[in-house]
């Protein structure tokens, strides 16, 4: 039977060719609002939808964005193909959805979402968008014979739901029992974003059975089944690897053992019933003792904060000895701490005044840090504040800061893989500061040593918020902190002006560092009296980038055509005029999208703006 089954299955398989872009159209929608000055919007809208053709018609990648920013009218475009479409089939399918959207007019919004692909533009920037209340679903007329299929999709679906935010690309295609089925997210979201996407199609692509044929569609993902082949065989996806523990032991036993642990269950089941009363009584009696301040060994990622003891800190950190400094800034010195439980920390010595006003503020920012969860920022366990001293206790991230291994001892670690990952990730963390919580927090101090890394080599973000805690007669930007002047934007350094886009800046100073290996303001690394910034454009207008790629970086191992995008992107974010740099959410697409033919950066007025910003720092 499973033969014949899979003969079927392969029949069906061959009837998906290599010529169709998959334009039935399932939903479409214009905004009611109009821009204010519809020729404006027209011009640049135009100029949007070529761009994106161009970068269709020059890249193999799914993912094409722009971001286009005049002074009248804003224009912010994304298109992405299903993950198992042809180059050829998704272009025909983009110029379907280009003359579908046009329909909108005048409207400063819209979106038309075949089953090959999606394009949607807005005036305002919404690339990390994960749902809104519209998410719908599509169904087809047919209905299943067999209860089977019903059983089959739900156990897929849930499997693509669960393991597509850990595939690259976020986009899976799989044929198992009969179905086929895929989950994709945008590229530009997070991973918890697409986690949270496609959580919510689940339960709409279920409302589909028994119908042979159903889709769930959002701005943020898509997922589709059906009892017929829709993408080519060699497009699949083995998900076992990226499944959760929770998924690894579904049961793939017989009938005849099913029965048996039936029968085994039923018995057992009293037995572990009186287990749970026990556990639960003994477990109401010690929460109404409370538990012990400082011990986090039975925490989960969702524990509210704890404020441990200021003697347990000193102790944890050998009373703060320089033998467990770990790191050092503008905000106060780090140290590794021991806990009594057996977990090791990072507890932060705040470099900030004594105050009962102090205080207060210290307490109301670190409840609110306290709530920031992303993959991407260094994570706050507990706090300490009775004491003279306030004190920060994060998770210990034993790879330590990023500066070490782009120009410290372990320069040449990294490879580019590696490095491209802290880019995107860097980005993702502070996208979601400035745009996704729900207050938005600009760090003021990104630089390589306060990037830190996770046993996987991923970035952590450290520092975040930390900058609200001081007092308003005193700036950050002090000559005892070494670099930072060189990280700096120059809007913000000499007038004071904050915004995020001074984080963009900052942001790509930091990846010039990442691709170069050389620190932005060392003038004894060559070519001598040039800083990294100049460099680069200099290399940018000669057409050279690639003189400034890391000697130790194996050319085998990246495209020279990527990295030539990064640097223009790193050059884009360093724009001296502060419209003209991206923003986070921007930098995300554009690192993701593969193409550069939106990627027109232009020579500062002030090409030494960063040795300006320095010498009048410590005049």
């Amino acid at each position: 039977m499973s033969f014949v089954l899979g003969f079927v299955a392969l029949l069906l398989w061959s009837r998906v060719t290599n010529s169709d872009p998959q334009i039935n159209l399932l939903q479409d929608g214009c905004s009611l609002h109009n821009v204010t000055n519809s020729s404006a919007f027209a011009a640049t809208f135009n100029d949007t939808l070529d761009d994106l053709r161009s970068s269709i018609s020059g890249s193999n990648s799914s993912l094409f964005a722009t971001s286009h920013r005049p002074a009248l009218q804003s224009v912010y475009s994304l298109f992405q193909c299903r993950g198992y479409l042809s180059a050829a089939d998704c272009l025909a399918c983009f110029s379907a959805a280009e003359g579908h959207i046009r329909r909108c007019g005048a409207a400063d919004g819209g979106r038309v979402i075949y089953d090959g692909c999606f394009l949607r533009y807005e005036s305002i920037p919404f690339f990390d968008q994960v749902t809104p209340l519209q998410n719908e679903n599509s169904c087809d007329g047919r209905n299943a014979t067999t209860g089977g299929f019903t059983t089959s999709v739900r156990s897929l679906v849930e499997d693509l739901s669960a393991a597509t935010p850990r595939i690259p690309k976020f986009f899976a295609a799989v044929a198992r029992e009969g179905v086929f089925a895929v989950a994709q997210c945008v590229e530009t979201l997070s991973e918890e974003g697409c986690e949270q996407c496609l959580t919510a199609e689940v339960s709409n692509v279920m409302l589909c059975l028994p119908s042979t044929d159903g889709r769930a569609l959002d701005v943020g993902c898509f997922m589709r089944y059906s009892d017929e082949s829709f993408f080519p065989a060699n497009r699949t996806v083995d998900l076992s690897p990226y499944l959760t523990n929770s998924y690894s032991g579904r049961s793939k036993s017989s009938n005849k053992w099913a029965l048996i642990g039936g029968v085994a269950g039923g018995v057992g089941f009293l037995l572990l019933l009186l287990v749970v009363i026990s556990l639960l009584w003994i477990r109401r009696s010690r929460v109404q003792r409370g538990p012990p301040k400082g011990d986090i060994s039975r925490g989960t990622k969702f524990q509210s904060l704890l404020n441990f003891r200021y003697k347990d800190l000193k102790n944890a950190t050998n009373n703060f000895s320089e033998k467990n400094k770990i790191g050092e800034g503008g905000f106060g010195d780090v140290y590794q701490g021991h806990l009594k439980n057996g977990r090791t920390v990072a507890v932060k010595r705040l470099a900030i005044a004594q105050s009962s006003r102090a205080r207060a503020d210290f307490q109301s920012e670190v409840k609110l840090i306290s709530n920031i969860h992303h993959r991407n920022l260094v994570r706050l366990l507990g706090y300490s504040s009775k004491h003279e001293d306030f004190l920060l206790v994060y998770e210990y991230m034993a790879n330590s800061s990023l500066d070490k291994f782009i120009f410290g001892d372990k320069r040449g670690f990294l490879n580019w893989g590696q490095r491209y990952g802290i880019i995107v990730g860097m980005a993702r963390g502070l996208s979601y500061l400035h745009q996704e919580f729900h207050v938005r927090i600009i760090h003021r101090d990104i630089k390589c040593s306060n990037i830190l890394l996770d046993d996987d080599f991923q970035p952590r973000v450290a520092d975040f918020g930390l900058a609200r805690l001081l007092p308003e007669d005193k700036t950050h930007l002090s000559t005892t902190f070494a670099g930072t002047f060189g990280y700096t934007a120059p809007e913000y350094a000499i007038h004071g002006q904050l915004s995020e886009k001074v984080d963009t800046y900052s942001y790509g100073i930091v990846v010039l560092e990442i691709i170069s290996g050389r620190q932005c303001n060392d003038l004894k690394l060559e070519p001598v009296t040039q800083y990294l910034r100049d460099w680069a454009w200099k290399l940018h207008e000669q057409d050279r980038l690639l003189q400034m790629v890391d000697e130790t970086l194996d050319p085998s191992d990246y495209s020279p055509e990527e990295v030539k995008r990064i640097i223009k992107i790193a050059l884009l974010c360093t724009q001296f005029t502060v419209a003209a740099r991206p923003t986070m959410s921007e930098t995300v697409v554009l690192l993701l999208s593969q193409t550069d033919v939106a990627l027109q950066p232009t020579r500062p007025t002030l090409i030494d703006a960063s040795k300006m910003i320095y010498e009048e720092a410590i005049e």
